[in-house]
């Protein structure tokens, strides 16, 4: 029997996934769901921290509250479509603020999904796999 050799096109990189949340319980549920979902996931409490970590890490995917610690959401999307590399990058944002205007500012600064907490975990996931696509092991069930 011959041994398979892997290329490297043959290996899927794992997705990868930012959580900014300053509530830790629903940070670790959202982060939970990802990882269940084939993600890797990082995941910080504030806006700054947020920036700071999408400077060097660049995920596929960021997950952002509006109303956070030192730097809004708001000012978070805002950096992300202002850096070359961060532009494309969804940002599914998951906030308690439901009013019309609060989601049209959130795709006025570059939000591309918007969720209204609390939501339903089908609802969240279908966003995901919009912004993203499936991942592999969700492919594979």
């Amino acid at each position: 029997m011959a041994a398979r050799i892997q290329t490297p096109n043959a290996v899927a990189t794992q997705r990868t996934a930012l959580v900014v949340e300053d509530d830790p319980d629903l940070r670790g549920l959202v982060k939970r769901h990802l990882e269940s979902m084939g993600m890797q996931v990082s995941e910080v409490g504030e806006g700054r921290s947020a920036i700071l970590h999408v400077a060097v890490h660049r995920p596929d995917l960021v997950v952002l509250d509006l109303m956070l610690p030192e730097l809004s959401g708001y000012e978070v999307c805002q950096f992300m479509r202002a850096e070359a590399r961060l532009k494309e990058v969804p940002i599914l944002i998951m906030s308690a603020r439901g009013l019309p205007q609060d989601r049209a500012y959130a795709e006025q600064v570059g939000a591309s999904t918007y969720l209204v907490k609390p939501f339903k975990r089908h609802a969240f996931t279908a966003a995901v796999h919009e912004l993203v696509g499936k991942t592999k092991e969700e492919v594979r069930q």
